[in-house]
């Protein structure tokens, strides 16, 4: 079976795991977890990083760091993972849908604001299967309406939007490192900000709250989000493949297209869109098919041993989040996605394997 994703891992990672291992320091203090931090930070150009549990994490430290509470209104896009909207009903708030734009999939900016009110606080952009959102247009609504940016970057590490990081637009970015993402640490997760009271905040709920200067000592309730020692350890190393990692994702996306443009032509399927002022780092390379064709298509590279996966569904159809409004351009991309394999150890043959196992089934 070719799988979805794999995690990239090597000499390096296991040395520092050893490393890790031996120094006896196994849960959350060690030095690999302030390296990871620091790390990553740089790499995206930012001076704070807060290392956590997983990507979900990120963002409830981040909504509570920056005081929304019960009454508070957040925006997200309806397409993504149910991650986002969750996080926001965590802290006692409303998320608040916003549909999706049809050319690159990311939450639609020119919608964004007929959704605020006055009790809205925070929009979260999701760079979507590795496509940044229109950044540029999202912090002048925000702006003009005083409200915090919290990107959730889990699925676009490495991408770009104008040639600048994705991550480090926001009052604070939030990353996951589970296992089928581009840097991975298992589980593990990440925010990252240039906000030094925002950072100093995060660092207090990240660890239960407690006073760094007298010891079991809370001032409010905290979470316990620590990420371990094991698991930075593995960051660390997984950062010094950052940028292969990175183009070998940007690599597999043009073998797919090269492979598949036949179909687009024809119109038989629509492949992963990059917008001009974008660079996707494609985390799951997905294609759009009939909605009548897709799952026959998922049953097919099934039987031919190539695991697929169907889009997210949009969260207004999901029971803890259903509401009335309707959400036609994300409904029919959740109805017609479909992610292929992606892992970076994908090789040319691989993907001209899946490319003439999708040209032999039954779209034509």
């Amino acid at each position: 079976m070719i799988p979805v994703a794999k995690p990239s891992l090597g000499d390096e990672e296991l040395k520092n795991i050893i490393d890790a291992f031996k120094s006896g320091w196994i849960s959350s203090k060690g030095e690999f977890i302030e390296k990871f931090e620091a790390k990553f930070a740089r790499c995206l150009g930012l001076k704070y990083g807060i290392a956590n549990s997983n990507g979900t994490a990120s963002l409830h430290l981040a909504l509570k760091s920056l005081g929304i509470q019960s009454g508070d209104e957040v925006i997200v896009p309806t397409l993504t993972f149910v991650a986002t909207a969750n996080s926001v009903i965590f802290c006692n708030a409303k998320p608040i849908f916003v549909d999706c734009n049809p050319d690159y999939w990311c939450i639609d900016p020119e919608k964004i604001e007929a959704a605020i009110t006055s009790r809205t606080k925070a929009i979260i952009p999701v760079h979507l299967y590795g496509h940044p959102c229109d950044m540029d247009t999202i912090m002048d609504v925000a702006k003009k309406h005083d409200l915090y940016i919290i990107e959730d970057a889990a699925e676009a590490h490495g991408a770009e939007y104008k040639g600048k990081r994705i991550g480090s637009f926001g009052d604070v970015s939030c990353f996951s490192f589970y296992g089928n993402k581009i840097i991975t640490t298992g589980e593990g997760g990440m925010c990252l900000t240039n906000d030094e009271k925002l950072a100093e905040a995060m660092f207090h709920l990240r660890d239960q709250a407690m006073r760094s200067d007298k010891r079991y000592w809370h001032d409010v309730i905290g979470f316990n989000y620590r990420m371990t020692n094991l698991q930075a350890a593995i960051g660390v190393a997984q950062l010094d493949k950052f940028d292969s990692l990175v183009e070998k994702k940007r690599q597999i996306a043009k073998w797919y297209c090269e492979e598949l443009k036949d179909l687009q032509e024809k119109e038989i399927i629509k492949l992963h869109p990059e917008m001009p002022w974008a660079k996707c780092v494609y985390w799951m390379y997905s294609i759009l098919v009939q909605e009548e064709r897709r799952d026959a298509l998922m049953e097919h590279l099934k039987a031919m041993e190539i695991e697929t996966r169907p889009f997210f569904y949009p969260m207004h159809v999901l029971p803890p989040h259903k509401t009335n409004k309707r959400y036609p351009t994300a409904e029919k991309l959740s109805r017609n996605g479909i992610n292929l394999p992606s892992g970076v150890d994908l090789t040319y043959e691989d993907v001209k394997y899946i490319a003439k196992c999708i040209k032999k089934s039954e779209l034509r």
